[in-house]
């Protein structure tokens, strides 16, 4: 927008509100009206950073938004945010804790359950704590390097979740369909060794997005309309071509988590052929708990995954905050609800989870 005497303006304001700015050389004010648009991140950055007080040319932070057009209610959105969070870790620490004291619970499936646990505890920490901090304190700047970790760490992750759920529907094939080689099949060492190598697995697939980010040229926008470091959204603010970087957040997308979903599904097939040919209504009920509660984590943890994903490249309809809420919650609502459905599902858990809760 362009004044009579020559000047041109930018309009911008993630919160729909006016903002002013006084001109000492030409003594007048200038009012501006408008609203950040997630399609447009680079337009209008130098007047948006001016009026937050922050400098363009600052090459080693980003600024982390949060939920634009929410901003009147962060401090809401935060309670929520930290009750999940909060309980969150009490459950899974509370999981950590039972089977580490109880020998009988040292069993394969529980150790993955810690595995499991270990994760979501990692995941949920990993953002929480920084979204807080813009909520309560306004706190939004977070530097390259910082950035950089989230964009590691939350892929690594996330990978890893697939590959424990994937080696989980494995364990739950031998116990059920090959009951009488499972001890010898699934060991301590042997679980430990497929935990090991999935984390192997998930830092060869992880590394290369945070190297990709550097290679990218990063111009004066650094506003990340986000609760953290997304990689797609990082890089979504660099003025140079992202192709690479979407191409390759598609293959972890549809390869790994693709495949091992594919392979989870498998397992599924052959559990379920196996459970309709037990004789015993006992051993039937006992394998269909077990597996009920497998199925039900599998289902919370894909299905906003590949939600979120699709639709964050796909789908532009979609306002905003819909996608950042999403993406927080996803981080949020299973590691709170994963312990209560394994917890409910499977009775030897849940007597000794009892068992120490009232002695507390």
């Amino acid at each position: 927008m362009a004044s009579k005497d020559g000047v041109s303006t930018s309009i911008i304001n993630s919160g729909h509100q006016n903002w002013t700015e006084d001109s000492r050389s030409s003594r007048t004010s200038v009012k501006y009206r408008g609203s950040l648009n997630i399609s447009e991140p680079n337009r209008h950055t130098k007047n948006f950073m001016a009026a937050l007080n922050l400098t363009p040319s600052d090459s080693s932070t980003f600024i982390l938004m949060g939920i634009p057009g929410l901003e009147a209610a962060h401090i809401w959105i935060s309670i929520p945010f930290a009750m999940f969070y909060i309980i969150g870790l009490l459950e899974n620490f509370m999981l950590l804790f039972v089977v580490g004291k109880e020998q009988t619970l040292q069993k394969p499936m529980y150790l993955l359950l810690c595995m499991l646990a270990l994760t979501e505890i990692a995941s949920s920490t990993s953002v929480v704590p920084k979204a807080l901090c813009i909520f309560w304190f306004n706190l939004k700047t977070i530097t390259v390097r910082g950035c950089l970790t989230q964009s590691f760490f939350l892929p690594l992750v996330a990978v890893m979740h697939s590959n424990i759920l994937m080696t989980m529907a494995f364990d739950r094939y031998v116990a059920i369909c090959n009951p009488l080689r499972y001890a010898i099949i699934l060991t301590k060492g042997r679980v430990a060794m497929l935990g090991l190598l999935g984390l192997i697995k998930s830092i060869l697939f992880s590394l290369p997005l945070p190297l990709l980010l550097t290679r990218l040229p990063f111009c004066a926008n650094r506003i990340i309309l986000h609760t953290h470091c997304e990689p797609i959204a990082v890089a979504k603010l660099s003025c140079g071509d992202i192709t690479v970087n979407s191409i390759y957040g598609l293959v972890i997308l549809f390869l790994v988590n693709g495949l091992d979903l594919m392979l989870i599904a498998l397992s599924y097939g052959l559990i379920i052929k196996a459970v309709l040919g037990i004789s015993s209504n006992k051993a039937h009920q006992k394998a269909l708990n077990t597996c009920t509660a497998h199925f039900c984590v599998i289902l919370m943890i894909y299905t906003p995954s590949l939600f979120y994903h699709l639709t964050l490249r796909f789908v532009k309809d979609i306002p905003p905050h819909v996608h950042i809420i999403f993406a927080d919650l996803y981080l949020l609502i299973p590691p709170m609800l994963n312990p209560i459905i394994y917890g409910v599902k499977t009775k030897e858990l849940r007597e000794k989870l009892v068992k120490y809760t009232c002695r507390w």
